[in-house]
């Protein structure tokens, strides 16, 4: 966060709480009001909605081992389900603005690397023993230990290369930037919309939604995130009763016939804990784990550093409040999203967005979790939302957090090296454990050629020997037979 955004976002004297809400979520303690909470858990909620919608199509459009699908009603109803309770607990345990629902890339490997090995309740069941051993890894003290370890310009390194991952994500999701086909046989990944040209009314809808949110942030108007999606929404509608338009992705906005969708809890409980070591074997199944556990324990990490310092929430020594139990949580949310079939649940990087709208407490979390629980009976409504008007929020948040990026020493190559493939690494491989490993690795690598290895803490040796076995994987399971 900028220094001139905190001092408008934080008064200059801590103010008496207004009631007990208010003192237990330490509302007024952290310069927030019930307003920006509530502001912050909506734009919260229109952020990451689309994985009301996203998640069943990537779950439902895969088979497993024996050619079964999950139904998409069903799949959304345990989604919303697991996102609603799950966020809520966050924010009474947890008391941080950090929203949990199905995790993207983690679904997308059970549903198309581990389902076709298996059955979906053996597949649910990796997702259930892989939230349970991040519990135990919490309650050892292990996971915390971690990311204490951290040094303090790493993590400033993990937020800023957050900041530009989101933004890229925003880009990408609304059509801005797109991957050029395999067709082409050029050596440039992306281009420029569709074509190399930008095209189409989804896409202008994008460019006036992010032209209308920096516009309101350099204004410094309250609420300027939800204001930008909620009228970007509304053009949409316009839009797509006036115009022809092919598609605008995953989301249509248009007025939906039926305003009520009963929701469907077919898949709760649908898991078998121990069933794929029948299926696959026990080191396929160690693999699979092991692939699972790395990239949730170290994308939460990097989310739950990222938004504690956009929210102004890091302690002198750049450590987050309540993180033990922030820890524990997300990884229950891992444990619920393998029981309910809608695979491992983490905390999302869109909190931002509510960061961005004020948001400092847990109390967003409880908007943000009310309005996940309405969607399991208005989902037609609430997913009118296209992704070309939530997009500029994480354009705008992306640059809020690429402010940090002045803290780090870059005249200090051992800091300068390890912050710089941090930063890079994420928005380039699209993942934000990628980078983390990429920036443990290096600064081990680094310290030690300086002849400095004494200074690196034993964790984060621990740390990079598991990411170099996590970036060479595949050779791995080659060499073992599993491939």
């Amino acid at each position: 966060m900028s220094e001139t955004q905190q001092k408008a976002d934080r008064p200059t004297r801590e103010r008496p709480a207004v009631n007990s809400v208010d003192r237990y979520f330490r509302i007024s303690e952290r310069g927030s009001t019930f307003a920006r909470e509530i502001r912050g858990g909506t734009a919260t909620f229109f952020t990451m909605a689309y994985i009301l919608v996203l998640n069943p199509i990537i779950l439902g459009s895969a088979e497993d081992k024996f050619g079964h699908r999950l139904d998409s009603v069903q799949l959304t109803t345990a989604t919303a389900l697991v996102a609603a309770v799950m966020t809520i607990v966050m924010g009474v345990g947890g008391n941080l603005p950090l929203a949990l629902a199905a995790g993207l890339g983690l679904n997308a490997v059970v549903a198309f690397q581990i389902a076709p090995l298996m059955s979906w309740d053996d597949a649910m069941g990796l997702i259930v023993l892989e939230g349970l051993l991040i519990c135990a890894l919490v309650a050892t003290g292990l996971r915390e230990a971690v990311m204490h370890a951290i040094p303090q310009s790493l993590k400033q390194a993990i937020s800023v290369g957050i900041g530009l991952f989101i933004a890229f994500i925003g880009f990408v999701d609304a059509g801005f930037v797109s991957r050029i086909p395999d067709a082409a046989h050029t050596t440039v990944p992306v281009q420029l919309g569709g074509t190399g040209t930008l095209g189409g009314w989804p896409v202008l809808v994008f460019c006036l939604g992010v032209l209308l949110t920096v516009g309101l942030l350099a204004r410094k108007v309250k609420g300027a995130i939800l204001i930008s999606i909620v009228t970007m929404t509304l053009l949409a509608i316009i839009i797509d009763s006036l115009a022809d338009i092919k598609s605008w992705g995953l989301t249509t906005p248009s007025w939906p016939d039926d305003v009520v969708g009963a929701p469907d809890f077919g898949l709760i409980g649908h898991f078998s804990l121990f069933g794929a070591f029948g299926q696959t074997g026990v080191v396929t199944v160690v693999l699979l784990v092991f692939t699972l556990l790395l990239s949730d324990f170290f994308d939460t990490m990097g989310t739950v550093v990222g938004i504690s310092a956009e929210a102004g929430l890091l302690n002198e020594k750049g450590e987050v409040p309540n993180l033990g139990r922030v820890l524990l949580i997300d990884g229950a949310a891992a444990v619920a999203g393998g029981a309910a079939s809608s695979s491992s649940a983490t905390s999302y990087i869109e909190s931002a967005a509510g960061v961005g709208e004020g948001a400092r407490t847990g109390f967003s979390n409880l908007v943000t979790g009310a309005l996940f629980a309405l969607a399991l009976f208005l989902t037609p409504v609430l997913t009118i939302v296209p992704l070309q008007a939530a997009a500029p929020a994480l354009v705008a948040v992306g640059f809020l957090m690429m402010t940090q990026v002045k803290s780090i020493d870059w005249d200090k190559y051992e800091i300068a090296i390890p912050a710089f493939l941090t930063i890079a690494v994420m928005p380039f491989t699209y993942s934000i454990t990628n980078g983390i490993g990429a920036g443990f690795v290096a600064y081990v690598v680094v310290k030690t050629v300086l002849g400095k290895a004494k200074e690196v803490h034993w964790l984060l040796w621990g740390a990079s020997a598991l990411f170099l076995v996590y970036f060479a994987i595949d050779p791995i399971e080659q060499i073992l037979g599993v491939k």
